[in-house]
């Protein structure tokens, strides 16, 4: 049974543009010799790491997303783990049917909160 899945996974930040590709380009041909489908990839760039992985503090942050069985995700994880390019991953297993949100859309809940003050008097004595 297919399934989708999300891939997040950070590069070495010194690969050089090239490298970055052909490392993409690496993990998009496993994935489809091995059957997934639908395979979708987003570079997002180089970021700041939140803390230090690999003595590495900031990273190429590549996503993608794929439908596969189950038993494509152990193999590719393990070709990232033995690989010196990918610094860390992380793969999700999404819902069977994604929930699709449009930028246009805006949920806005409003907090009204009520704020009571009390008036306390006193009085001096003589």
């Amino acid at each position: 049974m297919s399934r989708n899945y999300e891939l997040m996974y950070i590069l070495r930040p010194d690969l050089l543009e090239d490298q970055v590709e052909a490392a993409i380009n690496k993990y998009r041909n496993f994935l489809s010799e091995q059957g997934a489908e639908n395979i979708q990839i987003q570079n997002r760039g180089k970021r700041r790491l939140a803390y230090p992985i690999k003595k590495h503090l900031d990273g190429i942050y590549v996503q993608m997303n794929y439908q596969a069985d189950g038993t494509q995700v152990a193999p590719l994880e393990r070709a990232m783990r033995l690989g010196e390019e990918v610094i860390r991953y992380l793969t999700i297993k999404l819902k069977d049917e994604p929930v699709v949100v449009s930028s246009e859309t805006k949920v806005e809940t409003e907090v009204e909160t009520e704020v009571e003050t009390e008036t306390v008097t006193t009085e001096a004595e003589p």
